[in-house]
Formats: C-alpha cells, structure tokens, sequence
C-alpha cells in the first residue's frame, strides 16, 4: 500500500498523533440490528415493523454472523472498514455532481467594508489559502482536536492539487502533491499563474495576485460573455459522468491539439478560482450561487454564472461585491476539514490586514513564507507568474456537447430552488441555558415543522463525524425516534406547555444520546452497508477484486494509492445496467434494494438471494432521505448548504451561533419557502412557551423550567429578562389538518397511541457543526489568540462535532459499471508505469509555462 501522512511525518505536527489514532471499530452485529430496528419503528405500520423484525431475525441466523466475520476478517488489512466502500460509493456515481454532491460555503464579508470589492476580497482569500498549503506541506497545520482528543487529519494531505477524473470504468482521484500554481475563471474563460515554488513558499505578494487577478478581469471583458458562453468548457463538468469521460477523451485524442496540456494545467491547480459578474443581494441567491450557480438566458444564450465553475476540484467564488463562498469536490473531504480551510483563511485575511497596520498583530501560522518582495527572482525557480489564458480548440464536437451541456444544467438549475432563514432571535447561548443540546433543540424544530405541515414524520438523516478514528469520516445519526414523533404530536396538540417542553427535552436527549454512540462509530449505518458491499463482492467471479486495494480501480493518486470500484460484472453492476435499459434515474438518497433483489447473482450456477435484511422494504425506507440534514460552521461562515438528496427531499445545511441560527433549505420546489417560514414560527412559539414556564419557575422559586443547571457562567434570570416576553404579541401556531395527505412514503401519525411508539435508536451522520481546535495563533509578543476554529469548539456537553459528509447507502446504485478488461488494464498500467508517469510530469512542469498565452500585465 502506498505510504500515508501517518508514515511519512518525520517531526512535524499535522500528523503527529496518526499512528496513535485507533481504528474505526466494528459494532456488535447485534446491536446494531438492534439499532436498526429502532431506527425504523417509528417510520413503518405495525405490520410493516413485523416484516422488518421477521427479516433482521432471519439474517441474524443466516447471513448475519458469516457476513459479519468476514467484515472482521477483512478490516484487519484495512485503514476502515468502511473506507473502500465509501470512496466507491461516491467515485461510481454516474449523475452530476453538481447539487447532487458537492456543498457549499458562504463566508462573512470581509469585516473591513473597503475590501468587499473582487479584486480584493479573492487576492486576499488567495494570499491566506497559500499560507495554509504550506502549513499542511510543512506539517506545520496544528491537528484538529476536540476536548482534547486528536483528531485526524489526513483528509487535509488530499485537500490540494486533487481532480475528481472520470473514466470509462468510475471516476478517479488523482494528485499532483508538488503542484504550485492555480487556475482562476472569468466569463467562463480559463487562466492559470504560479503561486508557489518548490519548498511551497508563496512567491507573489498580496498586491502581486490583486495585479494578476485585474489582469485577467480585464482580459475576460474582451470576450463578449455571450460569445465566451459558447466555449465555456467548465459546463462539461456537470455532465453525467460517463458522458464527460467520453468528452475528455475528445479533449486528449488529437495529438495536434493544445487541449491536452489545458486540461492538464487544471487538473493538476492547487484549486480554481472563480470570479462572478454578478453581485446577489439576498441569502438565497448568494447560496444558490455558490452551489449551483446562476442560469441567465440573453438571446437564447446561457449568460449565467453557472457556467463559470469547474466542479471536481476545490472552487473559491468570489462575487463583483466581494461576496466569497467554497465549493468542493466531496469523495476524500469531508466538511468539517474544509470547514478548517475556510476558517483559517477568512481568520487569516483579516488579521494579515491588521498585521498591515500593526506589524506586532498575531499570526495563525507557526510559520510563513519569506515576503517574496524582498527575495531575489531567481530563488523562486522555474516559475511562470505571469497569467496565461488557456486557449482552446474548440471543434465541432466539443460546441455542441458545451451546448447541451449547459441547457441540461440549466434544467437542474432550474428544478431547485433554495431559501435561508437568518433566524435573530436566539441562538447557542439560549438553547443552552434552558438546558438544551444545541443541534437536538435545532433537530426537533425540524421535525416539528415538517410535521406542522405535513402531519407525518419522515426519515431524517444527520451526520456525526468520527475523525478520531484513524481515517474517520462519518456515522448516520437517524433523528426519528419514539421520543421525536411523541414530541411532535405533543407540540401540535392542545397539551400544556410544560407537556410540550418535557417531550422536547426527552427527545432532545435521545438525540443526544444517539450522537454521543454515533461519534463512537457504534451506529448501524456504516456497518450495514460494508456487510452489504462485502455481500456483494462475494457474489463477484471474479476473485481480484476481493483482494487488496491495489486490485481495482478507481481512487488513485501520484503517489500511486488505488482505490477502486467494482468490477462490470458485479451485482451492482448489472443492476445499474438493467435500470440503464429501462430509462431508469436515481436519486443519491435512493436504496440500492430493490434493484439488487431485481437480479440475483449467480454463483456456482445457483441463484444468490439478497440477505433477507437487505431484501426487506424497511432498508429500502431507511435510504430514501426526506429530511437530510447536516450542522457545519462557525463564526466565519454565514450560510452552509447543498442540493436535496431525493425528489421528495430537502436539503437542509445549519449554523448555529450563540445569538443566531442560519439555516439554507433546497428542494425540488417542494414549498421550501413555507417550511422556512413554519420552521421560524415553531422557533418564535418554542421560545415563549420556554420563556414563559421559566418565569413561572422563577415566580415559584424553583431553578427554572429546565430543571438543570445550564450555563454556569450566566444568570437564567438575567437571559429571560434580557429579552423582553411578549406573551399576546405572538401568534398561536394552527394544529396540521392532518385529513388526506397520507403517503405511501411516511407513516400518518393520527394519535398519542402507544403502538406508534419506538425506541428510536438511528444512527447517523453528524452533529454541532463545531469545529476543532486548531491550536493559538502565534502573537510577536509571546501571547496568543484563539483562531476562529477554536470558537466552535466551546460546545454544549451533549454535541459532537459535525460537517458536511452524506452517505446514504443508496448512492452506491448510481454506477457500479466499471468494465472488467479496462479494470484490470488500468491496474497494470497504474502499477507498472508509476516511474514514467513521474518523468511525464516532470517534462510537463517544465513545458507548462508554454500553455497558454501570456498576458500583459496592467498597472494597479
């Protein structure tokens, strides 16, 4: 197996506690069985739950223990158990990336209104994001911790230089680990500069980028954008993905074309930079722009920002008013590590400006790269800094698929559509001071409104990260529970607020219990679906594929690690090409069961039924995600969001802050803007009746309606009076009219009766949204000052840190068709010309200076 930053640290501190992490353990087969079970109560029909119960029980004494040994048996050769069939999951997802996978980030604005301008604001970001390339080159990145515990970090070693590829058998991962120069987009036009030299110290100044970056503004402006439109290359990147590998084989097969070193130059970019025309105005727009993108039509002519992306690499977009968001490629990071990346950069930005005026001002790096002003040109090698434009020759061909391309994305576009509520009334410091875990309190105000309109509950999914697991990423954290849907029905029935308020606080408990389980990776998900994936492998002729990593194809990277993904003829395989022949799609949230049970495999000449677990409609139900949300942020981020994971689904991104809550809804206009509205209206309600059971408290001399402690370092009197209680200036919420709106994908929920009570025990993904410590910044005077990071680490005792990572398991569906002969071709081919392809590179560094032409700088 190739070498990992936990082998390769010699002294520095970004890895230092790599070979300390433990690994990723493997539940119980039991318990998690059980938790299933629990999961899936509270979502199914008496009679349904018994079918599920009849299945898991028939799994538990057939395929259950053997699948779960073999599980054992294999993670003994693995990093995670998991982690194989994770990057399978997301590099043979066929449809496009684009609000299907990638998330985004919305910063703050820069606090210094004068430097809210693009030129500024994307220099700026661009100076910070150099200086932690080298912080995590440099193995200078302080890890990640929470509460103390070490966190991994190997994520951040394939935060750079990374391109999602696609091929005819899976996409790929590939890296170019020395790369030193990115790529910026404007009008859809492509340019590209060096940032860096080879010891990774920055050899432009501030100033230096801004020049550059003007430059190519000014160069853009030249090209009629609707005459730029046409060649906008960055389109193909949210084509389905079969349909884009063939395109970059269009791109690459003339020997006499240019087009080759172009793709090449932005493959191998540190990260692409966009710079959008347009100036959004509100939250929404703002969001949609740094998902999706806009689609604006001018003569029948896309127009829009949407085709100013490049969507497999890692995007910062910087809008005309400065208005700056992060856009990335999903399969190896997760989001809490780009959460890092944004909070280090937006942190650093402003305190480089404060270093400007004060040159005793704190640092966030334990080092920084020399001021390239004052070395001399020749230290910074073989470097190009001035910007080339990529020129490409566009064929007929290549028109045409731009064309298509881009109408097919503008339908996506326009099938979305996206709401943000900046929600002013309270934040983290209230939540917790009525005793409340911040991100179950934000659960449950999920449920409620999705209840309040719909009168049902439906399956939700969180995710809780689990990096202190060497090679951690995520567990699903199912917030539907018995004690969620009694909080629901209590809520919206004619019941006492203390009633109310003793449902929330049971359900707010067993959401936190479930996180604090799912953070110890002791959730059924992950486990489930590698049994399921290893399942599938078995049924798999060919015996390769069972081996090592290096045996298939698929997660590759310089350093020649090889992820890979099934091979065409496996089960999956066969499934997506039956559902191909049938004009079928998928959604990401969709389960992989029905269309596995459709064709079994055959092995030995005998027919190999689905595990009975599997084959079950309840596993079916688990993986279709109405409700799919994630907590991600801090202080540095203003709205966190991505696409809905299925038809019928929302999306839902949130922050939560001490004194706000921001929360991006998308969906397939799905009323998202009524949800948003009953979801700030149950805030409103949910607090009065908090505020009001609280006086009655205090008037009685109790300790308060929460009966806890809450935050030791405020008075509870001092935070209910700091708000006044306006008890007739709010509007009672009206009950649901529950009547015909049942569903054959959610449960109605008519009543308090006991049999629609579970245990509620699902796993999930992930949870606060907080951070992690990332260490103090270095003050000239000895002193330090806590980085952004760090602020989102100050938690309630019952959250866990959180970020973006979905991984329903229905999203292995989308692609397992990778062809057998070209698996094992592009195997040998990996293995055997690892050496040439580090000569090719090298001839390509030294020749890339020639890609491009060369713009005149222009005076700033």
């Amino acid at each position: 197996m190739a070498s990992t930053p936990e082998e390769k640290s010699k002294g520095g501190v970004t890895f230092a506690h790599q070979d300390k992490l433990p690994k990723l353990p493997i539940p119980e087969l039991e318990s998690t069985c059980q938790r299933y079970l629990a999961s899936l109560k509270p979502l199914q029909t008496h009679r349904e739950h018994a079918e599920t119960r009849r299945a898991v029980q028939e799994f538990l004494q057939t395929d259950g223990p053997e699948l779960h040994e073999k599980l054992k048996k294999y993670a003994e050769d693995q990093t995670s158990y998991i982690e194989q069939f994770w990057y399978d999951s997301y590099l043979n997802y066929d449809n496009p990336v684009v609000l299907n996978l990638n998330p985004f980030f919305l910063l703050e604005d820069d606090p210094t209104p004068a430097r809210n301008n693009q030129v500024t604001r994307a220099a700026s970001l661009i100076a910070s994001a150099l200086e932690f390339v080298r912080a995590v080159r440099r193995e200078e990145l302080p890890p990640d911790t929470v509460r103390g515990t070490p966190l991994d970090m190997y994520q951040y070693s394939r935060l750079f230089g990374t391109a999602r590829v696609p091929t005819d058998s899976g996409c790929q991962i590939q890296q170019d680990d020395k790369t030193k120069h990115i790529v910026v987009m404007c009008h859809g036009q492509f340019y590209w500069f060096d940032v860096l030299d080879d010891n990774s110290d920055a050899i432009m100044t501030e100033k230096d980028i801004a020049i550059n970056l003007q430059t190519i503004v000014d160069d853009a402006r030249q090209t009629p954008i609707q005459e730029a439109a046409k060649s906008a290359l960055g389109v193909l990147s949210t084509e389905n993905r079969k349909v884009w590998s063939g395109l970059r084989d269009v791109l690459t097969s003339d020997p006499g074309s240019n087009n080759a070193d172009c793709l090449s130059i932005v493959d191998s970019a540190l990260f692409v930079v966009c710079l959008d025309y347009t100036e959004p105005t509100t939250a929404a727009a703002l969001s949609q722009n740094m998902l999706c993108g806009t689609s604006e039509i001018e003569k029948g002519v896309q127009i829009g920002t949407c085709t100013n992306r490049w969507y497999d690499k890692l995007q910062i977009i910087v809008c005309k008013n400065g208005s700056a968001g992060i856009n990335f490629e999903h399969t190896g990071v997760d989001g809490h590590t780009v959460l890092r990346f944004a909070s280090d950069i937006y942190t650093d930005t402003i305190l480089r400006f404060a270093r400007s005026i004060n040159g005793k001002a704190p640092s966030m790096w334990a080092s920084t790269s020399p001021d390239p002003s004052k070395r001399d040109p020749e230290s910074f090698g073989d470097v190009s800094t001035t910007p080339h434009k990529l020129e490409w020759d566009m064929g007929p061909e290549l028109s045409v698929a731009v064309r298509f391309a881009e109408t097919r994305l503008a339908d996506l576009i326009e099938q979305n559509e996206f709401q943000c509520l900046d929600f002013h009334g309270y934040g983290k410091n209230f939540i917790t001071s009525m005793g409340f875990s911040p991100d179950a309190f934000v659960q449950m105000a999920f449920q409620a409104a999705y209840y309040g309109l719909y009168g049902r509950v439906e399956c939700t999914y969180e995710p809780a990260m689990t990096k202190m697991f060497l090679h951690g990423r995520t567990e699903a954290i199912r917030t539907v529970s018995d004690d969620s849907v009694n909080f629901v029905q209590t809520f919206w029935a004619d019941a006492p607020g203390d009633a109310k308020i003793d449902a929330l606080r049971k359900a707010c408990q067993a959401h936190v219990n479930k996180t604090r389980d799912c953070a110890k990776a002791q959730g059924c998900d992950r486990h489930l679906y590698a049994m399921l994936c290893l399942w599938q492998r078995m049924q798999d002729d060919d015996a390769a594929s069972t081996t090592t990593d290096n045996s298939m194809n698929g997660y590759s990277f310089e350093d020649g690690s090889i992820i890979g993904s099934p091979s065409k003829d496996s089960v999956f395989s066969q499934s997506m090409e039956s559902q191909s022949v049938n004009g079928g799609g998928r959604e990401r949230g969709d389960s992989i069961n029905s269309h596995i049970s459709a064709t079994p495999s055959q092995r030995g000449g005998v027919p190999q039924p689905l595990p009975a677990i599997f084959a079950d409609a309840g596993w079916d139900k688990l993986n279709t995600t109405i409700l799919s949300t994630s907590n991600c942020g801090n202080p540095s981020l203003r709205h966190f969001g991505f696409g809905p994971v299925s038809g019928e689904g929302f999306g839902i991104g949130y922050i939560i802050k001490d004194e706000c809550i921001s929360i991006c809804v998308s969906s397939r206009h799905r009323q998202t803007r009524r949800f948003v509205d009953t979801l700030e209206s149950y805030l409103l309600e949910i607090r009065r009746i908090l505020r009001i059971a609280a006086r009655n408290a205090a008037s009685a001399g109790g300790v308060g309606a929460t009966g806890t402690t809450g935050n030791k370092g405020m008075s509870r009197a001092r935070e209910i009076d700091a708000a006044a209680i306006n008890q007739n200036g709010q509007e009672k919420l009206a009950r649901p009219k529950i009547g015909n709106r049942i569903k054959s994908r959610g449960r109605l929920i008519t009543g308090q009766s006991s049999g629609l009570m579970g245990h509620g025990g699902p796993t999930s993904m992930y949870t606060n949204g907080g951070g992690s410590s990332v260490g103090n910044i270095k003050g000239a005077g000895g002193g330090s000052v806590s980085s952004a990071m760090e602020e989102s680490v100050v938690m309630s005792e019952d959250d866990e840190i959180g970020g973006y990572g979905f991984f329903d398991a229905g999203m292995l569906q989308q692609a397992l068709k990778a062809r057998q002969q070209a698996h094992y071709h592009h195997h040998s081919h990996n293995h055997d010309s690892s050496s040439d392809d580090r000569s090719n590179q090298s001839r390509q560094r030294r020749s890339r200076r020639d890609v491009g032409k060369k713009l005149p700088l222009i005076d700033y």
